[in-house]
């Protein structure tokens, strides 16, 4: 999408809510200055709040399964320095997010990490391609990580080959990272994340984890307090490549007392696996290649399964949320009522502060809509930290947006123009200017034009 269709999307996004606010759409049509692109500084994650115990059968768990369920026999990591090189065609963003990312893995995983500009001598090659010629090889992939290549072409030369089949791995000298250079800038930075982290480290994810890049849930987008905990144990002087999953066992419990010493008195909180029956409902929920029909469907079945199971957590509010998204146009009461069945079920706790955050601002539409301000106001307010910690621009920027709305429905004008502009810069970052414009911002515009209940 061109800068001008972006701004006019992102300015259109507050129309028709309640009363009569002025028209997004008339003043896009206007000459419009483009304000710089919107970035995070680099900051270090809190640290994780879990009992050693519970990150012991984690770090396990991650370490030696794939998410397939296929178990992996031995432990493998980098053994000395890691070295990482950046080839194909890297989009202007790329080069410093990948910066602040080693810079967070050296400071907080202590992770011997660096950028090198010679990619015959790399451990790690992150080769920056057009979408289509990854999903040419895994369709359902937006980036993926590889072992014993160096790029895409020698991937695709020996993909069906031991070598790049993860449960053949026994050492980890060489690995291969493909990303998109045609997405948007947040979503690049997210594949460098997860796939980064789990080039150095565990190659599972787990749905029952509330604060982590390692659950498909796509929830958090950078690495969290949890992951640097993960990935500084994975490097711990007491581990080697090789290890066995009991020999690994018996030594987390004296490694993560050393890193992680509050873990040693916090109240054990194991949560239940998480079925396949459950995996499948959400990722037909999420997938891009199913029906709307399906995706309801899935979206039921998720909710459903949880409350069967008598779940409590995270994972019974993210089936909630699943209902509500899918419905919020179709049916918007049904899925006001399923977004607040969600929050009940998230707490008040940091760790999923995140997941509170994509629900409220959904919440804050409708408010919005229906005329309550107040109740808007608190919920766009109650969302804004989370975003910005959690470094979502897209969130952020739908967030904004509904501030500016909010400013005009209250008559402040001035405000409302400076918080639009404050929105198309984050939204720059997590939409991008010449991408598909998909995003929260986008079902918020259309929650705000489905029919009342």
């Amino acid at each position: 999408m061109a800068l001008a269709g972006l701004a006019l999307a992102l300015l259109a996004a507050g129309c028709d809510t309640a009363g009569s606010p002025p028209s997004r759409a008339s003043s896009a049509s206007t000459s419009l200055t483009l304000p710089p692109i919107r970035t995070f500084p680099t900051r270090a994650a809190t640290p994780a709040h879990r009992a050693n115990s519970d990150m012991a059968r984690d770090f396990l768990d991650l370490h030696f399964q794939l998410e397939g369920g296929t178990p992996l026999p031995v432990f493998t990591r980098f053994e000395g320095p890691v070295r990482v090189a950046i080839t194909g065609q890297p989009t202007v963003t790329m080069q410093p997010d990948l910066t602040a990312l080693l810079a967070r893995l050296r400071a907080e995983a202590g992770l011997d990490i660096r950028m090198t500009q010679e990619p015959g001598t790399a451990s790690i090659t992150i080769e920056a391609v057009p979408r289509h010629r990854i999903q040419r090889l895994l369709p359902q992939a937006a980036c993926f990580v590889v072992p014993n290549v160096s790029s895409l072409e020698e991937f695709r030369h020996n993909r069906r080959a031991p070598q790049t089949d993860w449960k053949e791995l026994r050492s980890r000298d060489r690995l291969a990272i493909f990303v998109p250079n045609d997405v948007s800038p947040q979503e690049l930075r997210d594949c460098l994340h997860e796939e980064l982290a789990q080039a150095l480290g565990p190659l599972n994810d787990l749905y029952r984890l509330p604060d982590s890049v390692f659950n498909d849930d796509n929830v958090h987008a950078v690495l969290t307090g949890f992951d640097m905990l993960i990935l500084r144990a994975t490097y711990d002087s007491a581990l080697h490549t090789g290890m066995t999953r009991q020999q690994v066992a018996d030594r987390l419990p004296a490694i993560l007392d050393r890193l992680n010493p509050r873990g040693r008195t916090q109240a054990p909180a194991p949560l239940p696996a998480t079925p396949p029956a459950w995996v499948a409902a959400v990722e037909t929920a999420l997938g891009a290649g199913s029906s709307a029909a399906d995706r309801r469907r899935a979206a039921h079945a998720t909710a459903a399964i949880a409350r069967d199971l008598g779940w409590r957590d995270h994972r019974r509010a993210f089936g909630h949320f699943l209902v509500g998204r899918s419905e919020q146009i179709r049916n918007p009461a049904l899925a006001q009522a399923h977004f607040r069945t969600a929050l009940t079920y998230l707490g008040t706790g940091a760790d999923t502060a995140k997941h509170r955050a994509l629900i409220e601002s959904r919440l804050a539409a409708y408010a919005l809509r229906a005329g309550d301000l107040d109740r808007a106001s608190t919920l766009i307010e109650r969302a804004l930290p989370a975003a910005r910690r959690g470094q979502n621009a897209a969130l952020l920027s739908t967030l904004l947006m509904l501030k500016a709305q909010l400013a005009d429905l209250r008559g402040d004008p001035q405000a409302a123009a400076a918080l639009r502009t404050d929105s198309l810069g984050w939204g720059l970052y997590g939409h991008g200017a010449e991408v598909p414009y998909a995003s929260p911002l986008q079902e918020v515009a259309a929650a705000h034009e489905a029919p009342r209940p």
